[in-house]
C-alpha cells in the first residue's frame, strides 16, 4: 500500500497507472521534457500522482504552497515560468478556483489549470478536472524521454523567504532521490512501515519525506494539513512508525489535551528538522519516540547531516550529526574563506551531488553562495568536531553585534529554551544608536504559565555570561510562520523595532521587561 489517508487507500500499482494516464493527459496538452508543472495542493495522494506524471514526462515540479497570498502565488509562478498548475477548487476558505482564473490573464507562460474537486469547468478549455484529465489519458502511452539524464531537474524548490524574497531552487533527479533514500536507510524505513505525511511536500523537507518513503516501498499516511489532534488520532489509528516533523509540530502535539504516549506506542523512529533544533526538546520526544535531529537547506536538496541510532547521548542531544555518504562539509572563516580546525565556528560549507545547480534566473545570487571549488556557503554558522560531528550556533544574517561582540542567537535561544515555563524562543537584534544592537528575548510561553520578564532575565544571568544575557524581553502567544514552520524573523524584528521607537533609548537599555507585543498580521 503506498497511501492512506484513515478512510481510503491507494496501492502503488494504482497510483503509478494514475501518474501514467496523467503523464499521457498532459503529453496530448503539449506539455513535455524541461516543461514546469506546479503543484499548489495540500498534502494528498493527488500530490504524489502529479509528481510521479511529471517526472514519467521528463517534465519540472514546482510545489508551491497553498498558503500564499495571491501576489507571492503570482511572483513565484512567474519566475518558475510554469506552463500549467495542479491546484484544488476550494482550500481552508480560499477558492483558488477563482484565483486561478484571474491568474490566467496574468501569467503568460500559465496555459494549463488542473483542480482537484467536482465543479463543472465546461466555461473554460484551459481549466480542466484532475479527475477527467487521468481518466482521458487511460490507456494512452507515455513519451519517454529519449535519453535519461539524471541530473536534469526534477523539482524547482522555493525556498521559505524568511530572510528575503523565496529564490527558486532547481534539484536534479539524483540530488533529490538519492538524498531521499539515504536518509530512509539511516531510518532503517521498510516496507512493514507507516510514515506520517503532515509536513507538507510543497517544502523541501516534506518533498524529501514523500521520495524516501515510496523509494523503500513504505506506506505515507497522509494529512492534509498539520493539526496536532488529527495527527495523534492517525498515529494511534493508523499504527504510524515513524514521524518527521519541523520543532513546532513537536511542540504542538506535547501541548495538545489528547497527547499521552501510551496510545503512541507504534512509533519506533522519527526525524525533527527544518529549524533550529534544542537538546531540551529532543530529548522530551526521545522519551515516546526515537527521533533522530537533520540539519540541511532547500539548496541542499535538504538534508545535510544527521544524527543515527548508534550515536551516543551526547551527540544525538547537542549535535545534528555528521555528513550523508557523498556530502563533503566543512567550517569555513567567515573573513578570508580558509578552512577551520576542529571546534571553531565557521560557515558551514557543503559539497555534493545532492547541490542546487545554482538558483533559478539568478546569476548574481547564486555567485554569492558558490565556491570555485564547488562548495556552497550555507550562511549557517557552525562547529564540526574531529569526528565530522556539526553543531549549529545560528545563522549568520542572525548574528547580533552588540557593543563589538558576536552574539549566536541560536545559542542564547537553547539556553533560554531550558527554563519550564518557555514553549518557544527566537532571540533578535533590535538597532541601537550606542551599542550597534541591542538583544531582544522574544518569548511564548506554555499554555497557563505565569511569567515575567524579569524572571527570564535572572534565568539567563544564572545560565549563561553576563555579556549575553537579553537587554530585554517580550512575550508573544505565537510567533509569526512560513508555511513550512519557521519563524518569520523579520515579521518579528519589525513588530520589535516598531514597539521600540516608542521607548527612549535609556528605557530600552533598562529593560522594559514585560511589555506584550503583537506582529503585523
Amino acid at each position: 500500500m503506498l497511501a492512506t489517508n484513515g478512510e481510503r487507500t491507494w496501492t502503488y500499482q494504482q497510483v503509478d497507472a494514475d501518474a501514467s494516464s496523467l503523464a499521457a493527459a498532459f503529453s496530448e496538452l503539449g506539455l513535455g521534457m524541461g516543461d514546469r508543472i506546479a503543484v499548489n495542493l495540500p498534502n494528498g495522494v493527488e500530490w504524489i500522482i502529479a509528481t510521479l506524471a511529471a517526472a514519467k514526462l521528463g517534465a519540472v515540479v514546482v510545489p508551491v504552497s497553498p498558503q500564499l497570498s495571491i501576489h507571492d502565488l503570482r511572483y513565484q509562478l512567474r519566475h518558475a515560468e510554469a506552463s500549467a498548475v495542479v491546484t484544488i477548487e476550494k482550500w481552508d476558505g480560499v477558492d483558488f478556483l477563482q484565483r486561478f482564473e484571474e491568474l490566467l490573464g496574468d501569467l503568460p507562460d500559465l496555459q494549463y489549470v488542473v483542480t482537484v474537486g467536482d465543479e463543472d469547468l465546461w466555461y473554460d478549455d484551459r481549466i480542466f478536472q484532475f479527475e477527467d484529465l487521468v481518466s482521458s489519458g487511460t490507456g494512452r502511452s507515455v513519451p519517454r524521454p529519449a535519453v535519461y539524464d539524471e541530473t536534469a531537474d526534477l523539482a524547482v524548490m522555493y525556498t521559505s523567504g524568511t530572510m528575503g524574497k523565496p529564490k527558486g531552487v532547481p534539484l536534479s533527479h539524483r540530488a533529490l532521490v538519492e538524498n531521499a533514500v539515504r536518509v530512509a536507510e539511516i531510518l532503517e524505513i521498510s516496507p512493514d512501515d507507516r510514515v506520517l505525511g503532515a509536513v507538507p511536500f510543497f517544502a523541501i523537507f516534506g518533498f524529501g519525506i514523500m521520495l524516501g518513503t515510496m523509494a523503500r516501498g513504505a506506506t505515507i499516511v497522509l494529512q492534509p494539513s498539520f493539526d496536532p489532534a488529527r495527527a495523534l488520532a492517525l498515529i494511534a489509528d493508523a499504527k504510524v512508525t515513524v514521524l518527521h516533523g519541523v520543532p513546532t509540530q513537536y511542540h504542538l502535539l506535547m501541548r495538545e489535551e489528547s497527547f499521552d504516549p501510551s496510545r503512541l506506542k507504534s512509533l519506533r523512529a522519527g526525524v525533527i528538522a527544518g529549524s533550529s533544533v534544542d537538546e531540551a526538546l529532543v530529548r522530551r520526544v526521545r522519551r515516546w519516540c526515537d527521533v533522530l535531529v537533520a540539519y540541511g537547506l532547500t539548496e541542499t536538496g535538504p538534508v545535510v547531516t544527521i544524527t543515527r541510532f548508534a550515536d551516543n547521548d551526547e551527540r544525538r542531544l547537542s549535535t545534528v550529526g555528521c555528513a550523508l555518504p557523498g556530502v563533503e562539509i566543512m567550517a569555513m572563516d567567515l573573513i578570508t574563506g580558509e578552512l577551520h580546525g576542529p571546534e571553531a565556528v565557521g560557515e558551514i560549507a557543503v559539497r555534493g551531488s545532492n547541490l542546487m545547480r545554482g538558483y533559478l534566473r539568478m546569476p548574481a545570487e547564486t555567485a554569492k553562495v558558490m565556491t570555485p571549488d564547488g562548495f556552497f556557503l550555507s550562511g549557517d554558522l557552525g562547529i564540526i568536531d574531529e569526528d565530522g560531528y556539526v553543531k549549529i550556533v545560528g545563522r549568520r544574517q542572525e548574528t547580533i553585534s552588540r557593543g563589538g561582540m558576536q552574539l549566536y542567537p541560536r545559542e542564547l535561544e537553547d539556553r533560554l529554551r531550558a527554563h519550564p515555563a518557555v514553549d518557544d524562543v527566537c532571540v533578535i537584534g533590535v538597532p541601537h544608536d550606542v551599542m550597534g544592537e541591542l538583544v531582544c528575548a522574544c518569548i511564548v510561553p506554555v499554555e497557563g504559565a505565569v511569567i515575567t520578564g524579569g524572571e527570564i532575565k535572572r534565568f539567563a544571568q544564572e545560565t549563561m555570561a553576563a555579556d549575553k544575557v537579553p537587554d530585554f524581553v517580550r512575550f508573544f502567544d505565537v510567533f509569526p510562520m512560513t508555511g513550512s514552520g519557521k519563524v518569520r524573523r523579520r515579521e518579528l524584528a519589525r513588530a520589535i523595532a516598531l514597539s521600540a521607537n516608542t521607548m527612549s533609548a535609556s528605557a530600552l537599555h533598562g529593560n522594559a521587561l514585560d511589555h506584550s507585543v503583537s506582529y503585523p498580521g
